[in-house]
């Protein structure tokens, strides 16, 4: 593959209108645009994680998978009627998710987003996960999406919950738990 950018700038977006994939050209603040766009912060929220010290290999190893399948879910949002994100990534994050989850403790009850600055980092991008899927309903109010991308980032949500469970217990022996019946 060649060099796809020789000039970072080009000034095509400073009426406020951005390029898809596809050759045409819509304002900045689409739904689509919001859409790939929060998948974008997703997975340069999953990069901080993933440049946490000490992170096992397996989770390592996943998130960066989830990296490359968020590049194309945006590849897929950016392009109106291409597909890039399939039933079997969903399949693939509900295997993750169950060999994650398995030798965890069963919940009694809520966690707080700590436990460690990976396992924060991993809800904050959970949060983020949670985001992009609102935003991609709201696009598939109006536009055809493929269900794999809601269901995919649904799935995603749930492992990140799971993984954050994993690398807090990883950094401290367990999570943070929501004490309901503090004194206020």
């Amino acid at each position: 593959m060649g060099n796809r950018l020789s000039k970072i700038y080009t000034r095509t977006g400073d009426d406020g209108t951005t390029g898809l994939g596809d050759g045409s050209r819509v304002r900045k603040d689409s739904l689509r645009v919001e859409a790939y766009g929060t998948v974008d912060e997703l997975n340069s929220a999953l990069g901080v994680l993933l440049a946490a010290p000490d992170l096992p290999s397996e989770v390592s190893a996943c998130l960066t998978e989830v990296q490359h399948e968020l590049f194309d879910m945006g590849g897929e949002l950016c392009i109106p009627g291409h597909t890039a994100i399939k039933a079997a990534h969903v399949t693939r994050l509900e295997t993750a998710l169950d060999g994650f989850n398995d030798p965890l403790p069963q919940l009694k009850e809520f966690i707080l987003p700590g436990g460690g600055a990976a396992a924060a980092a991993c809800h904050l991008a959970r949060a983020i996960a949670r985001r992009a899927e609102r935003r991609v309903w709201t696009l598939a109010a109006v536009e055809p999406v493929s269900a794999e991308l809601t269901n995919y980032l649904n799935r995603l949500s749930d492992l990140l919950f799971v993984v954050a469970r994993v690398l807090a217990r990883h950094a401290h022996g367990t999570e943070v738990l929501w004490r309901h019946d503090r004194a206020r």
